[in-house]
């Protein structure tokens, strides 16, 4: 049902329910009241319907049907159109599920369009009937009830966030490849929620300024007050999640380069151990060849060797054999090869 709730209120009294929009619209000239209509998800129709009963600005009607519109307050003559992006923290994902609320307010009617299923606008609804004085403000109070509760319900997402930021701080020291992916999409939420609430600050000074026509009361403007006190700390704390979350990333890459360097430093290392090593085994194969090319060369048995045949040549093979393996011991010694 698109229809959530309708209600017709006189002096902050519900007073009748009627079955469809048609009745509301019949209702509510006879008893010249407030209509609240609450919908969910309408179709171009049924908002047509209200549009043309309350003469609402054909702009602002296009873009309830349309959606995805940035938190705003804007007046069409004499009516109000508020924008809201409430927004409703999922534990299981940890991820934060952004909606949308349009609200059209004029003398005799509060219109409610929502495209989530948050805020919870039944509760606001009981709550502003358990106070018909306050109702009976009009539909100013209503646009106060709302604001009220999206940006109560801002409080467990902004702490389920901060639980978020803990956890990458105690991630950033792991080594865990997944801390930069988890930085950008958890940064990317807390810029979705700062748009969502850094506009409510200018929307409910708006309010409380009202306009000359309709003047915001001094109890509205208190009720208002401490609303407008709630979204500067939230703002505040918003901020400081976004800072905090530059920090990390910048950390993040500092970590990075860091343990690339280390490995790089280790890589370069071992290359160096294993030339050591090399140089290592051809000084002793350099070595071990010099008597063995002495050994080669002596051994082939040719008839015209006068070193066969003479008296030293057994003692000077030998002594050239340990001469040239000498040579070459101190050479590398000295090189540090050995």
């Amino acid at each position: 049902m698109t229809i959530i709730d309708n209600a017709v209120y006189v002096n902050g009294l519900r007073t009748e329910d009627p079955d469809s929009l048609d009745e509301t619209y019949f209702v509510l000239r006879q008893r010249e009241g407030m209509a609240w209509i609450g919908l969910y998800r309408p179709d171009a129709e049924e908002l047509q319907s209200v549009g043309e009963e309350f003469d609402l600005n054909p702009l602002a009607v296009e873009d309830a049907l349309a959606g995805h519109q940035r938190a705003k307050l804007e007046h069409y003559g004499e009516c109000l159109f508020l924008v809201l992006r409430p927004a409703r923290y999922r534990d299981d994902v940890e991820k934060v599920d952004f909606g949308e609320i349009h609200v059209f307010a004029g003398d005799e009617y509060v219109v409610t369009v929502r495209h989530a299923e948050s805020p919870d606008l039944a509760k606001v609804r009981r709550r502003m009937e358990a106070m018909p004085e306050f109702l009976a403000l009009g539909p100013e109070a209503v646009l106060y009830g709302i604001l009220d509760q999206v940006v109560d319900e801002y409080e467990p997402v902004a702490a389920g966030l901060e639980n978020d930021i803990d956890e990458i701080e105690d991630d950033l020291f792991g080594a865990d490849p997944d801390v930069s992916r988890r930085i950008y999409e958890l940064s990317r939420q807390v810029i979705t929620f700062q748009r969502a609430t850094s506009p409510l600050a200018g929307i409910l000074q708006a309010l409380m300024a009202g306009t000359p026509e309709r003047p915001a009361g001094t109890e509205l403007q208190d009720h208002l007050r401490d609303v407008l006190d709630h979204v500067l700390r939230l703002n505040e704390r918003v901020a400081a999640f976004r800072a905090l979350l530059q920090n990390a990333l910048a950390v993040n890459a500092a970590l990075v380069a860091q343990r690339q360097n280390n490995e790089m430093q280790r890589m370069t290392e071992s290359s160096l151990e294993q030339n050591e090593q090399v140089k290592r085994i051809s000084s002793w194969a350099a070595i071990l060849f010099a008597p063995t090319l002495v050994a080669s060369i002596y051994g082939m048995n040719f008839t015209a060797m006068p070193e066969l045949t003479w008296a030293y040549g057994y003692p000077y093979a030998i002594g050239l054999m340990l001469a040239m393996g000498l040579a070459l011991y101190v050479t590398f010694k000295h090189n540090k090869w050995i």
